[in-house]
């Protein structure tokens, strides 16, 4: 008879041998993961985690138990199988391999950043001749089903498949046509343009940046364009470099500096193009790069924002060109036959401290001449001497982070006080 203790030591290592052979008994293979075009090996070492042990007691009749003291019943499942002797004596440990849900569940969270994308819209752009070409054809966006994808894995690793297909939701693109025409996209309806002549570097390259959010964007009839949404992020982080904005009743250096040169451009398209204007703001204080004065449009990441209303028939074609120092937009689309006729500007209000106010009218009518709408834009413009710029910037200024002094080092933007009317962003 064995003591109790080394009958518990012997069960235990029964137990730890089943569980060593099953895990190790056999190789785990490889597996490929698919999904809409995405593949990925998982090595067998990977499957072999998603993989646990379950060791239970089995009674068999025709084996010989392995507990050595069949008389004792020191442990709760040991007792379960220990209701007659005859039991005692032919109960033997077994061990199965199972999948892990778990273990699975936290791999797939890890391709959802692989699997997953937005739906991309087809993308149009102008040929030498000026006519509209398809760039690209667009793609769906896709999501995986992550809970639908743990089951698939666990079947094809109990199945002993090598390929397992995962389940993913699929999105198209809010457009669908990859036509021009059938999206409405035909003939020029507009043009605006504005001069950055006098720019210094930093302000041309975020120019040229920002215009990269704008190229080739859609609007749909009747949807109303955000200008701050389509920008995104301004940041060193997404390409910006510092340079001159008007901010907190100072002119001073920023990431993004110049990118009301982008908005006060498609203002003045927006305009051209009888939309209905639902947000503007003009500049604090005149600045030489939007004249004619009153025909700006200051915009920063919230607020100030431009927005309008495509209230055409059909998409509106964003698309963008530099030519020297001059920055145009064009909108492609629909004509209707409206007639807009602009006003102005006129200045209203001109002083010796360089304040002023400017007015404009923008009238837009239909084909039969009924009037849409006859909307005023006043601008009230402060004095530059209200707004001081910095002078030879060699120390860090104590309102600014270290991120931001140490980019505007890194990019050579220190400045001097240029005129006060032909700075801002």
């Amino acid at each position: 008879m064995i003591p109790a203790k080394r009958e518990q030591s012997a069960i235990l290592f029964g137990m730890l041998f089943s569980a060593f052979f099953a895990l190790h008994g056999s190789t785990s293979q490889a597996l490929t993961i698919e999904a809409d075009g995405f593949h990925e090996s998982v090595p067998a070492s990977t499957v072999s985690s998603f993989m646990t042990v379950e060791t239970t007691l089995v009674p068999r009749s025709a084996f010989r138990s392995e507990i050595e003291n069949v008389h004792a019943c020191t442990d709760k499942i040991l007792c379960l199988w220990s209701l007659s002797r005859r039991s005692r004596e032919t109960t033997f440990t077994t061990s199965s391999r199972k999948t892990d849900s778990v273990a699975i569940s936290r791999y797939v969270s890890t391709l959802s950043g692989k699997v997953n994308r937005e739906p991309k819209n087809p993308t149009f752009g102008e040929t030498t001749d000026k006519t509209i070409a398809i760039l690209d054809a667009g793609k769906d966006g896709l999501t995986l089903d992550e809970s639908a994808a743990v089951a698939s894995i666990r079947t094809a690793i109990e199945a002993g498949k090598d390929t397992v297909s995962l389940p993913v939701k699929v999105a198209p693109p809010t457009i669908g046509s990859t036509d021009p025409s059938e999206l409405g996209i035909r003939e020029l309806v507009a043009e605006g343009t504005t001069n950055f002549r006098g720019s210094p570097k930093n302000r041309i390259f975020n120019i040229n940046r920002a215009l990269e959010q704008f190229q080739g964007v859609l609007i749909a009839p009747g949807a109303e364009f955000s200008f701050v949404k389509q920008l995104g992020d301004v940041d060193g982080e997404h390409g910006y470099l510092p340079e001159l904005v008007i901010k907190n009743n100072k002119t001073e250096p920023e990431f993004g500096g110049g990118i009301c040169q982008v908005s006060s451009t498609m203002f003045r398209t927006a305009v051209n193009a009888g939309m209905k204007i639902t947000a503007r703001r003009n500049h604090a204080y005149p600045v030489s790069y939007y004249k004619p004065y009153g025909m700006d449009a200051t915009v920063y990441v919230p607020n100030p924002d431009l927005r309008f209303i495509n209230n055409t028939p059909g998409h509106i074609l964003v698309l963008s060109s530099v030519e020297g120092t001059s920055l145009t937009f064009r909108f492609y689309g629909t004509k209707d036959g409206r007639q807009v006729e602009i006003d102005g500007p006129h200045i209203l209000e001109s002083n010796p401290d360089g304040s002023m106010k400017t007015t404009f009218s923008q009238k837009v009518t239909d084909s039969s001449g009924a009037v849409l709408f006859d909307d005023k834009f006043p601008s009230s413009y402060k004095s530059p001497s209200l707004f001081p710029h910095p002078q030879d910037l060699t120390v860090k200024p104590a309102d600014w982070s270290k991120k931001q002094w140490d980019a505007f080092v890194a990019s050579k933007a220190v400045v001097t006080a240029p005129k006060p009317v032909a700075s801002g962003n």
